[in-house]
């Protein structure tokens, strides 16, 4: 157990190995209750939203979610986030645990200052998160709730009962599988939690920390706010380029974002894989005739594709595909290679 956004988390259960093979071969389950939530409602909500946030929230139907980013007016980020439409007139976004009170106060004095009918409500005390992921969490699920899941789409989420609570079930996570986020009242989180444990008991499911969490998002190339991005960071530098919506008003940063689109990039986070043997950690060093001329944000040896990878940012005349980079590993010069993202895609059904 580890302090972790002022909550105690779980690093490992049964081990980081062990429960990352878990997640890609059966199902494992996570406590992610630390994730926070904010609600925006109202006549101009959606306005708010598209100011405050770089994807185009306009283009979600009821009942589906985008990733997105909220954005300073440098078009780097406050925080990566998902954008849930639960009403024409009233979005939920889900937001990182340690930036929850920053992200709040953000969303709301920005929301003021535009005016309009909008109220911004800090709603993470009323929910417990817990994720389902893996080939088998479909299977799992279904046992314990008269939804039908399959109907549910990737990045769609619908409202029903899980072992007789009430609750709302998305078809989203954080580590490159099929799987659920099941949002329940914290009262009732326990009793979801050894449910899905005892219905899956026969399936392989077993719990999983923060410590395969970290190696699954790393392999599927999703990024870790606060690691690969920042308020340091703009969204076309982290690679997210497709999450903004470019044909949409401005928002905070847009300006900026336009201009790097059209040329002034210096700079992208990539991925790679390492040539010499060596594991190469964030904060580690690339550099050229002995000078940083960049970093790496995360890498690890990845349990399942037993391969030695991470995210590092380069100057965008590095950033090809194929172009090999030098990594200071401990005071050893080692040479790592740009691959396509994601490192990991699973089979499709």
């Amino acid at each position: 157990m580890v302090e972790f956004g002022g909550w105690d988390m779980p690093v490992e259960y049964s081990g980081i190995i062990d429960e990352h093979l878990t997640v890609r071969t059966a199902a494992g389950l996570f406590d992610v209750s630390h994730m926070g939530q904010i609600e925006i409602a109202g006549k101009h909500a959606l306005g708010a939203v598209q100011h405050l946030t770089c994807n185009d929230a306009s283009k979600l139907a009821i009942g589906q979610i985008q990733y997105s980013a909220l954005t300073t007016p440098e078009g780097t980020f406050v925080d990566d986030i998902l954008v849930y439409r639960i009403a024409d007139d009233h979005f939920m976004l889900v937001v990182n645990a340690g930036n929850i009170v920053k992200d709040y106060e953000w969303i709301q004095n920005n929301t003021r200052q535009r005016g309009g009918d909008a109220v911004v409500v800090n709603s993470s005390s009323r929910y417990a998160l817990i994720a389902i992921q893996g080939p088998e969490a479909e299977g799992i699920l279904q046992t314990l709730t008269e939804i039908e899941l399959p109907a549910i789409k990737y990045y769609w989420f619908a409202n029903g009962e899980v072992a007789g609570q009430r609750v709302m079930v998305s078809r989203t996570g954080y580590t490159g599988e099929d799987g659920f986020e099941v949002f329940v009242p914290p009262a009732s989180a326990e009793k979801v939690w050894n449910a899905l444990l005892a219905a899956g008991a026969d399936k392989g499911i077993k719990p999983a920390g923060l410590g395969a969490r970290d190696t699954l998002r790393l392999e599927a190339s999703m990024r870790l706010c606060g690691s690969d991005m920042d308020e340091q960071t703009t969204v076309l530098e982290a690679g997210l380029g497709w999450i903004v919506g470019w044909k949409k008003d401005a928002f905070l940063g847009s300006d900026v974002l336009q201009s790097q689109k059209a040329g002034s990039l210096t700079k992208k986070l990539v991925g790679f894989e390492m040539v010499d043997k060596a594991i190469a950690r964030h904060g580690y060093a690339v550099v050229a005739d002995g000078q940083p001329i960049g970093v790496v944000t995360s890498g690890t040896q990845t349990p399942f594709l037993k391969k030695s990878i991470g995210l590092a940012m380069l100057p965008v005349a590095l950033a090809t595909v194929g172009t090999e980079f030098t990594i200071d590993v401990r005071g050893r010069q080692v040479t790592a290679r740009v691959v396509p993202e994601p490192f990991y895609k699973r089979a499709k059904k």
